[in-house]
């Protein structure tokens, strides 16, 4: 393609770097808009410059992408309601053995994760977790950080609805899903490995070091959430119970004395467990608590034990009443006498205070629903298998779940990344319009007789070029700058290599974004995430990513090249 008038040159020129710099630096302190904005401006300028029409504009956007993303993210966001991710998050300390053993399985969930949900999704809801394992298993947060970010983008490398590239990729290339996920595979699995390796090779000293001893308030809960409680002989840790203030402030307004403050006895029986000022009532099977054997203390604790048991019963039915008006259920211990004797009181847990049918079928009701998300997810996925249009798999696969819902669909939608879709219809646009300068043709003119992949030093240039390109423009436009053109290059070799420069694209491009922070939206999902998280925050610097970046992109983009197949 020949240059264009140098006017339109240098007016796309100056509207390519604004996107770019805004793109790249979103909050740079003379227009801190964002990247959203910055690609809505850098596709204005490319039109009131005159560089493309505004109905070559219109027509640069790719509805395909546009569907094809916008269907993932539905579908994601149904799999994270239906929990997928929260069982996830329980396989990294499921039987957990370690340090070592933690990061690799953080290393392979992360990648098949990001395979099928994307990267950012994983990202998103899996940072979390990993801080507070590596919190309470008092170990430095960073290997692990880092071992999730890299990883999700290696194995979003292996199928085109893992990263936005490789949505662009797939739907410019006509590659199927099955021929894109067999010819990415085999680098990607290696890829995992040998980014696991390096990460333990780097901080194996870090990890082998003998912690100081574990905090005992510090433990994975029994069913493997990753939330933290004490545990104690008489207690179990975050029952939910009705609240002893309320409790408290109906006895007075019946003028009844709690037996709490039964002679004076009141520090005495709440170290006991009867009513604790945190509103949460401690129990453990087989343990009462008993009131001393006194005759003057039995008579009053008699007494007042009468009053809260009626005072109970009208709780019991008043949340009766409530639980059936907002359906809810409430599934904690109550104050429950045992026997004839008045003299002890214990915790028994009744399950529920609604009918057992209704919250027996709610249950099943919510195991049905999660079962069809998943199989809906699988039918997706099979379907884009066998070959079927992508764009419109993932639009049919997300109205299938919002219509098996059966209720409102506008909070799943509203987590749908609107203003990312935006970017996108903007950055199409300005590419395009950068594309009609004449420059990207030019600069890649002179690269091409030395990046054929014919050979092996052609291999290497090319891959070079994509690195360098992927982290100084980011990955989603480099392949739009570059997808069409060393496509062309390699089909004038064969159409097998045709295939496999597109395969190429997708896995350089995408394994680049590990170099530094700034080199996928992936690594500073989780940078932030981690900065951000309430209890456990870690700020993950630039520098301790390009200190394990650098050397594991160049490494395994190397290896990976070996195996990617066209």
């Amino acid at each position: 393609m020949a240059m264009a008038p140098t006017v339109k040159v240098v007016l796309g020129t100056i509207a390519f770097a604004i996107f770019w710099v805004l793109a790249v630096f979103p909050a740079v302190p003379f227009m801190p808009i964002g990247r959203t904005a910055g690609s809505l401006l850098g596709a204005m300028l490319m039109v009131i410059f005159q560089v493309i029409t505004p109905d070559q504009a219109f027509a640069a956007i790719d509805l395909p992408i546009l569907g094809l993303l916008f269907g993932t993210m539905v579908v994601s966001a149904y799999l994270e309601r239906a929990d997928i991710f929260k069982y996830l998050g329980k396989l990294l300390s499921w039987r957990s053995k370690g340090a070592k053993d933690l990061l690799c399985r953080i290393c392979l969930i992360s990648a098949v994760s990001s395979a099928l949900f994307t990267n950012d999704t994983s990202c998103v809801v899996l940072t979390e977790f990993v801080l507070k394992i590596a919190r309470q298993q008092n170990l430095p947060p960073h290997p692990f950080l880092l071992a999730l970010a890299s990883s999700a983008n290696i194995g979003s490398s292996a199928t085109p609805i893992g990263n936005p590239q490789n949505l662009v990729i797939a739907v410019q290339s006509k590659i199927s899903f099955g021929t894109f996920l067999c010819g990415v595979l085999p680098a990607m699995l290696l890829g995992v490995v040998i980014n696991a390796l390096i990460l333990l090779v780097m901080y194996w000293k870090l990890l082998s070091d003998k912690k100081d001893e574990e905090d005992p308030s510090v433990e994975v809960v029994g069913d493997g959430d990753v939330s933290s409680h004490r545990f104690s002989p008489a207690t179990m840790s975050h029952i939910q119970s009705l609240n002893s203030q309320d409790l408290n402030s109906t006895l007075d307004s019946m003028g009844i004395r709690s037996p709490a403050n039964v002679n004076g006895h009141d520090s005495a029986l709440r170290n006991r467990g009867s009513l604790p000022e945190n509103g949460i009532i401690h129990s453990s099977p087989n343990v009462n608590v008993h009131i001393d054997n006194t005759d003057k203390l039995r008579t009053q604790g008699s007494l007042a034990e009468n009053e809260i048991d009626k005072v109970l019963n009208t709780g019991v039915e008043s949340l009766r009443n409530s639980d059936a008006s907002k359906e809810t259920t409430y599934s904690g211990p109550i104050l429950s006498k045992r026997g004839p004797s008045s003299s002890g009181v214990e915790f028994e847990n009744f399950g529920s205070f609604t009918d057992e049918k209704l919250g027996f079928s709610k249950k099943w009701q919510r195991v049905f629903w999660k079962s069809c998300v998943y199989l809906v997810t699988l039918g997706m996925l099979v379907s884009l298998l066998l070959g079927l249009n992508m764009s419109w798999t993932a639009i049919t696969a997300a109205l299938a779940l919002i219509v098996l819902d059966f209720k409102d669909a506008r909070p799943c939608l509203e987590k749908v990344s609107y203003s990312l879709l935006i970017f996108f219809c903007g950055m199409f646009i300005t590419v395009d319009g950068f594309n009609k300068t004449g420059i990207p043709s030019t600069l890649w003119e002179f690269m091409e007789p030395y990046s054929k992949i014919d050979s092996i030093e052609g291999t290497a240039i090319l891959a070079v070029v994509i690195v360098v390109l992927s982290n100084v423009a980011s990955n989603v436009p480099t392949v739009l700058l570059l997808g069409a053109r060393v496509a062309a290059s390699a089909a004038a070799i064969s159409p097998a290599s045709e295939k496999k420069a597109w395969l190429i694209l997708a896995w350089v491009s995408t394994v680049a974004g590990n170099m530094s922070l700034l080199g996928s939206a992936a690594n500073l999902i989780v940078c932030e995430q981690a900065r951000r998280a309430q209890h456990c925050g870690y700020n993950l610097t630039f520098w301790k990513h390009l200190k394990f970046g650098f050397p594991s992109t160049i490494v395994v983009t190397a290896i990976g090249l070996i195996l990617v197949r066209g």
